[in-house]
């Protein structure tokens, strides 16, 4: 493939790919063109380095039931009772907008068809009275059911194209799967489904003993009030461990990133350890990371989704800990990002926005539209490698965005790209 005039690093160049590596990069290069950039700048494929694919595909079609676009109880219930029958999915619930709804709330305010409505955090599904019966649930009787995606996905696995589509759209070529449920069902699953989207993907012990290039991590989901024994979770990793299986820990509290780091110092840190999230992290916990070696994957796009939320219930003495970046990178940390779609907004370049021009108050972690763009050229294998770059010999999953470096960096929410 012959891709000309477009951008490499600040220079118009003609770009040749043959098979999948990039073979030729020169000015005026012989043959006929399959591409004209016109002076865009051409980038490697961006890479989600944590995303929940079913999750995020099935909200596609769900209803909005939080902030920004639900604010309180009355928008809810209007929200809810628009239109529809069937089965009625809601998303992003969070409660603020009518508090700790239930069964009994539902049945009194919603209508009169199934519904499960998902808390923000992921971890909770609100169902009415319709819903439960449905699924033959009869405990808890209040319908809020924790930690349940395993009775929800009877349901069978949403359909994924819509969501792949939308994903190259914005120029993301790969993806790592993180849901600490996936087991043999859904790792078929979406090899089926992903087409030629590159996939790394994490999941339960289900998966540790299989030989195939694309089973990452072993995923540990553990929360505050559930955190296990220490020597529970040390065994944990160093049975993933000794079977040559690097771990991903979900660590958004002070303790989950204590507990986990414990662990792991305990276990023995293994190359590729991964910390997801990181979202409070104090100096201490810098410098623990940094001796331990592990790889940092987080999240720069919740400090702008959530800020009303952070700035209401998180500490003030906190806020100088929250959704760290710069702080990660001077530490010499290795550093990824993705999204934590459906939870958080999937579209790479919005995240890439936030983490060079955060609000206010959260100014001091801001980085470079460069360091910002390198969170998500990691290689698909190794969220803590160095940034992908576009020359002779590296893979070519490219894209091509519709305007030079210089003109996209100073409005990265506008930036358009190509998939090639």
């Amino acid at each position: 493939m012959l891709i000309r005039n477009v951008e490499v690093y600040g220079q118009i160049m003609d770009v040749r790919t043959k098979g999948k590596l990039i073979s030729e990069i020169g000015p005026h290069l012989g043959g006929v063109a399959d591409f004209n950039g016109k002076g865009g700048a051409i980038l490697p494929g961006l890479h989600d380095h944590h995303i929940h694919l079913n999750a995020t595909a099935a909200a596609l079609n769900s209803v909005r039931c939080g902030p920004p676009n639900v604010e309180d109880e009355e928008q809810l219930i209007a929200a809810l009772n628009a239109d529809g029958e069937g089965w009625l999915r809601g998303v992003g619930y969070h409660h603020s907008v009518a508090g700790e709804i239930d069964r009994e709330w539902l049945d009194a305010n919603g209508p009169d068809r199934p519904v499960r409505i998902q808390h923000r955090s992921g971890r909770l599904w609100i169902l009415n009275s319709r819903a439960l019966n449905e699924l033959a649930i009869k405990t808890p009787r209040n319908g809020r059911l924790y930690d349940s995606d395993h009775l929800m996905r009877r349901r069978g696995f949403p359909d994924l194209t819509s969501l792949i589509k939308k994903l190259k759209s914005w120029g993301i070529t790969g993806v790592t799967e993180v849901t600490p449920s996936n087991g043999l069902a859904e790792f078929d699953n979406y090899l089926e489904q992903a087409g030629d989207l590159n996939l790394s993907i994490m999941g339960n012990s289900e998966l540790t003993d299989l030989n195939h290039t694309r089973r990452g991590h072993l995923k540990l989901h553990y929360h505050d009030h559930d955190l296990p024994p220490l020597s529970n979770l040390v065994r944990e990793i160093s049975v993933a461990h000794h079977a040559g299986r690097p771990v991903a820990a979900h660590c958004v509290t002070r303790a989950e990133l204590m507990m986990t780091l414990a662990a792991i110092e305990e276990a023995g840190p293994m190359s590729g350890d991964r910390i997801e999230h990181a979202a409070i992290a104090d100096q201490a916990a810098i410098e623990w990371m940094q001796r331990l070696g592990v790889i940092v994957v987080t999240q720069p796009n919740f400090i702008t989704e959530r800020l009303d939320a952070y700035r209401q219930d998180v500490p003030g003495k906190d806020h100088p800990n929250l959704w760290r970046l710069k702080s990660f990178a001077d530490a010499g940390l290795r550093l990824a990002a993705g999204s934590d779609a459906p939870f958080g907004d999937p579209n790479p370049w919005a995240a890439m926005a936030a983490a060079v021009n955060r609000p206010a108050g959260f100014e001091h972690e801001a980085i470079s539209p460069e360091e910002a763009l390198a969170l998500y050229t990691k290689p698909v294998n190794d969220a803590g490698g160095k940034p992908r770059r576009v020359a002779v010999g590296e893979p070519a999953d490219l894209i091509v965005l519709d305007n030079s470096w210089e003109e996209a960096k100073a409005n990265l929410l506008a930036v358009r790209a190509s998939k090639l």
